[in-house]
């Protein structure tokens, strides 16, 4: 089976679209590591495709403050203001839908999702020394995750951890060989916010028939997101980092 994988969304649409597109459809479901919403202005489209086409979701931290269920105190003054627009924005029903995400971990046939970390969903891990206590616990050889918006992961093999790369600047896509000797956790990057000097959207594609996970790039039309950023009334620095991949 070939599972589209997605994280940290963001309301981003015009990212989300050209995600989809470039897919093209060579996927049988759809799972969403976290964070539909936050910092960018389409929160409704992104909520309402999610809800009719991704077979799992997992809440981020963002969902969260959105949803009521955690307070505004841990997020920076950009992202609390971004995230009481969106609240402001959202229907009921849309509330609700966030506010019943399941925290992760959650174990499928082929791997887990997390948001954060498997021992807390709020959890960034960015460094090989802050992904090595994660492998014990994993239940599963793969994991995929979120939330630092940073495409790549850690690999163990032999009791040595190592760093899987994010997809070149030149290149559209990296393939990730799984073997029965290695446990991998993967991020597949940001569809809507990227924050590792590449600003186009990013995904990934388990294959568990091949046993290979793709991380992939796309191109999308950054400008759409950034005038609807300034018609919405969000932070400035919203589209700069949009722009920039930062």
């Amino acid at each position: 089976m070939r599972t589209l994988i997605l994280a940290d969304l963001h309301a981003n649409w015009p990212a989300l679209e050209a995600v989809l597109a470039d897919a093209e459809g060579g996927y049988e479901r759809i799972v969403c590591c976290g964070d539909l919403v936050g910092y960018n202005p389409d929160p409704v489209r992104v909520v309402e495709w999610t809800k009719m086409h991704c077979n799992t979701v997992i809440r981020g931290n963002h969902d969260k403050v959105v949803a009521g269920t955690e307070g505004l105190e841990w997020f920076n003054e950009v992202a609390q203001a971004a995230a009481l627009w969106t609240k402001a924005n959202l229907g009921q029903n849309h509330i609700e839908y966030l506010n019943s995400l399941p925290p992760g971990p959650i174990t499928l046939e082929d791997f887990e999702i997390w948001h954060g970390s498997p021992r807390d969903e709020d959890e960034y891990i960015t460094t090989v020394r802050e992904a090595i206590p994660c492998f014990p616990l994993m239940s599963s050889p793969v994991a995929l995750f979120g939330h630092t918006h940073l495409q790549g992961g850690f690999f163990s093999r032999y009791r040595r951890v190592g760093l899987i790369p994010a997809v070149a600047r030149k290149d559209r896509e990296l393939v990730i060989e799984l073997d029965s000797e290695s446990l991998i956790m993967v991020n597949p990057g940001s569809v809507g916010q990227p924050r590792d000097n590449d600003p186009r959207a990013a995904y990934a594609i388990f294959d568990s028939a091949q046993r290979i996970v793709v991380l992939r790039r796309v191109k999308y039309p950054v400008e759409k997101t950034v005038a609807a950023i300034n018609r919405a009334g969000l932070p400035d620095v919203l589209g700069y980092r949009l722009l920039s991949g930062v």
